[in-house]
């Protein structure tokens, strides 16, 4: 068969430039890398976050982050659930709540929030021991009871020493301690010192215990696939830490612009002080999954060494 030249040179102009476009294809950049989704709430936990979100320090470490606020932990486990995030701040028990529920979440650092124990005004309630024989507000099967518990027990009582009131809505809860209609309410931050700036009496908290209630976990792909990711964030959250812990007074005005704190909570708030990235240590989370695990809330069993994972901080 006889194939005219000038045929014969568009196909082979044609192929050249075919093969020249798949070359070029190949050879071009990627396109930039998905942002981390990190779920955060309102609250101290959250602060580093948002600080080095609000400074460039991402930017500065290398990662994009994309933060996504939450109002409340079922919203922002479902999100986690439904693969729409790649982390959390959450806390021990939804940690443990996800991995009994075959989601493949690990923790990946302890973060320095605060939950505690606020008396209602002229209650003559001074210290957690105090709390014998009496009522106290919270939401049952929650970080918060758990955090109430441990808080008690550090102060030599036992768990059932006090009487559950169940008040799973917490502005409703913090104005029913405050009418005097329970003895005693569980709190986080910022209903903790907003309580206590109204005349509430702080009778103990997570943080004078020493106890990691709160923390930040991660999904096993996201820790698998983007790891160096990761840990660009966990540097752009430790330059924050230490930002924050050097003048703590200058982001005040941050708690309510950012932070969505109240501004009667802001102005009285007493930062925490953070630490480095570091896991919470293994014997808070198997109390943590004891607890659960007593109540009979586990759909499976959890083992807690498994829920931890230092790839992320193990510089620190």
């Amino acid at each position: 068969m006889h194939i005219p030249k000038t045929t014969l040179k568009a196909s082979i102009a044609f192929a050249a430039t075919a093969l020249l476009a798949v070359s070029v294809s190949s050879c071009a950049p990627k396109g930039p890398a998905e942002p981390l989704r990190l779920g955060i709430m309102p609250d101290a936990d959250s602060l580093p976050f948002l600080v080095a979100e609000a400074e460039g320090l991402f930017g500065k470490r290398g990662v994009e982050v994309e933060l996504v606020s939450f109002a409340n932990a079922q919203e922002r486990d479902a999100a986690v659930q439904a693969g729409r995030l790649d982390g959390a701040v959450s806390d021990v028990l939804a940690a443990a709540f996800l991995a009994a529920g075959g989601f493949d979440t690990r923790i990946t650092s302890a973060t320095d929030g605060r939950y505690g124990i606020a008396a209602a005004p002229g209650s003559g309630i001074a210290s957690a021991a105090g709390l014998a024989g009496r009522r106290v507000g919270l939401s049952t099967n929650t970080i918060i009871q758990y955090s109430v518990d441990a808080v008690v027990g550090a102060a030599g009582l036992a768990p059932d020493a006090y009487t559950a009131v169940a008040i799973p809505k917490m502005p409703v809860r913090m104005e029913m301690l405050l009418a005097g209609q329970v003895d005693a309410a569980g709190l986080p931050e910022p209903f903790l010192t907003t309580a206590v700036e109204r005349g509430a009496a702080l009778v103990g908290t997570t943080e004078q215990f020493h106890i990691d209630a709160a923390v930040v976990v991660f999904s096993e792909a996201a820790l698998n696939d983007r790891l160096k990711d990761v840990r660009r964030l966990y540097e752009a959250y430790a330059d924050a830490a230490a930002r924050i812990n050097a003048a703590p007074e200058s982001y005040r005005a941050f708690l309510v612009e950012k932070a969505r704190f109240p501004e009667d909570a802001a102005r009285a708030y007493r930062f925490v002080t953070y630490r480095k990235p570091t896991l919470p240590p293994l014997g808070q989370v198997e109390a943590a999954v004891s607890w659960l695990a007593e109540r009979g809330l586990l759909s499976k069993p959890v083992d807690p060494s498994g829920l931890l994972d230092d790839r992320a901080v193990a510089a620190w």
